[in-house]
């Protein structure tokens, strides 16, 4: 299963592309940069693991908790780009479970 996955409720953006063999991550500063640099760095993620957004089979992103500003980021931009590559999955991912599943 090929998935993008990313997060931008903390002060730390974390993006994750994976084609199900090997998993690509990229970890940044979030807060009030991230709005700027989410889709650059999704981008660049995709290229250096030879995807694309239509490849994807889901968009994961974290649902919260978190500040209001970076839950909004990620939520619209998932939306917006599973829209744009054709209608892919967006799987909210609630982040407090996700790190006590962990």
């Amino acid at each position: 299963m090929k998935l993008l996955a990313f997060d931008t409720s903390t002060e730390t953006m974390f993006i994750a592309v994976t084609d199900g063999q090997q998993t690509w991550q990229h970890l940044a500063e979030g807060g009030a940069k991230t709005s700027a640099a989410l889709i650059p760095a999704i981008m660049a993620l995709l290229k250096e693991a030879d995807l694309t957004l239509q490849q994807l089979d889901a968009i994961v992103f974290g649902r919260g908790p978190g500040s209001f500003t970076g839950l909004r980021t990620a939520c619209s931009v998932a939306q917006g780009l599973a829209f744009g590559a054709g209608g892919i999955q967006v799987l909210p991912v609630d982040t407090l479970l996700a790190v006590a599943e962990e």
